[in-house]
């Protein structure tokens, strides 16, 4: 499978497309490797945590490169990109405290219960390309290998190379044979890990639609799930925001990342009142922003992943045209000189998107955002939560009552107050809603830590020599004397 350099059109190198035997024998290593890790002292696992993160601090500039190289963001990005998934790891070295279960003693006469939080097995990560070190080094690996469990990552084909060398990095820091498996593949071929009797859970991120049916046929088959799927933020401008940092939080998430990233800002309401004069500012800025290779110092907007994603993103810009929304910024035709053969795309705006206009409600994953005028408060939330999907949504105004308002009547499970990007540190957990999200425990904070252990609860109680001579009642605690 062809590795493309985003900024050339280049192919850089291959990823093998691996069999189902190739699957199924990375799933019986992590089996494999799973009794002893398990039983290793959490102390000792989290000891490899935190030589992972001196490591990745000293090779964050590689990593860096190669994300920008293979993917397209630019150097800033891509280095936020590395720098959440350290983020993570040095939230995996509290494994310890955050393992920690409860206890009540004498809950019942001389009973005692005490809850343990323990590993399950083999886990499975089907990831995306958009962030290549992020969500599979990030998202899934660290808790779930602290935790005592064991992994399997399928890697996405199109960005494998960063994925392999995080890897690396992390046997260097001392990982255990088995612990930690990773194989490119097909669908197809991935499959069967939804299926496979080793496998106790199942990570995901990407498209609602296989989001879907990973949730349905893993579950069918009696492991558990966290799916986190597509996206269509919506943001809400009323007329008291400051107008210019409301552009600049915009522009920063609606074309950073070329908009791949399921916490982009595709869609803007804005009160009438205001429209026309923050339209201005968003052409302005986005004007600006200089489109260029992905490891160019000076590039802001880097490119696509593909000449694939690209044309995709071609298809729903001329869609929304022919749907009849007004396209106030083409950025169809932009040039890179000397990188003709780069998948670039220009900041693209649609404004007047009525919400039945299908590119103002399904994800197009580019940089292209749309603007839908609403009249007030109450408009502008209505349309927002009419969005079937609710990973993130956010508000900008000056007006505590309107904010306190949106953060209670909003559908979206990632809320912003004058935040452009409401994505939580990893203490706290990445909670979409909707169609955004399938399962019941969300990824990284303490839901992480839950998804990827099972509660035991211990209930004790001892008899000194005087309660050898007693008689228990067929109900458990009623006592009575011989």
């Amino acid at each position: 499978m062809p590795v493309t350099n985003s900024s050339t059109g280049k192919i850089i190198a291959e990823a093998p497309c691996c069999t189902v035997n190739e699957v199924n024998e990375a799933v019986a290593a992590a089996k494999a490797a799973f009794p002893v890790w398990s039983n290793t002292p959490v102390t000792a696992r989290v000891q490899l945590m935190f030589r992972y993160k001196s490591i990745l601090d000293l090779y964050l500039e590689e990593l860096t490169v190669l994300v920008a190289t293979e993917l397209g963001k630019n150097l800033s990005e891509a280095r936020g990109d590395v720098l959440k998934a350290i983020e993570v790891v040095e939230l995996a070295c509290a494994t310890p405290t955050l393992l920690q279960g409860d206890s009540l003693m004498n809950v019942s006469e001389g009973h005692d219960t005490v809850l343990y939080r323990e590993p399950i097995g083999v886990f499975a990560g089907i990831v995306p390309y958009n962030f290549p070190a992020m969500i599979p080094f990030g998202w899934m690996i660290p808790l779930c290998i602290t935790t005592g469990n064991t992994f399997v990552l399928k890697a996405a084909s199109a960005v494998p190379q960063t994925a392999i060398r995080m890897l690396e990095l992390l046997i260097e820091a001392g990982l255990p044979a088995g612990v930690v498996n990773l194989l490119t593949c097909s669908r197809q071929e991935a499959e069967s890990l939804l299926k496979h009797p080793d496998v106790a859970g199942i990570s995901y991120v990407g498209s609602t639609s296989v989001g879907l049916h990973i949730y349905s046929t893993a579950a069918t088959h009696g492991k558990r799930v966290q799916a986190l799927c597509e996206a269509k933020n919506h943001g809400l401008v009323l007329k008291d925001a400051s107008l210019e940092l409301a552009t600049g939080r915009v522009i920063n998430s609606g074309f950073g990342c070329a908009g791949q990233r399921c916490m982009a800002l595709p869609v803007v309401c804005v009160e009438e009142e205001v429209a026309d004069a923050f339209v201005d500012h968003l052409v302005t800025f986005a004007k600006r922003l200089r489109v260029g290779p992905g490891y160019d110092q000076a590039t802001d907007l880097g490119p696509v992943v593909s000449a694939e994603h690209k044309q995709s993103v071609l298809n729903w810009i001329a869609k929304g045209i022919e749907e009849g929304a007004k396209l106030i910024l083409d950025g169809r035709d932009i040039a890179v000189t000397g990188y003709e053969g780069g998948f670039y795309l220009g900041p693209t705006i649609f404004d007047h998107v009525k919400p039945e206009m299908s590119i103002g409600t399904s994800e197009i994953f580019g940089p292209v955002v749309c603007i839908k005028r609403v009249k007030d408060f109450e408009h502008g939330l209505a349309v927002m939560n009419g969005n079937p999907f609710a990973n993130g949504s956010c508000i900008f105004t000056q007006n505590g009552y309107y904010a306190r308002e949106f953060a209670k009547r909003t559908h979206g499970g990632m809320v912003g107050i004058n935040v452009g990007i409401p994505v939580p540190l990893s203490v706290f957990p990445f909670s979409g809603h909707k169609q955004s999200f399938f399962g019941d425990l969300h990824c990284m904070g303490k839901d992480g830590v839950a998804f990827f252990t099972e509660a035991k609860c211990v209930t004790s109680r001892w008899f000194d020599e005087d309660a050898k001579h007693t008689k228990v009642d067929t109900w458990e605690g009623t006592m009575t004397r011989k």
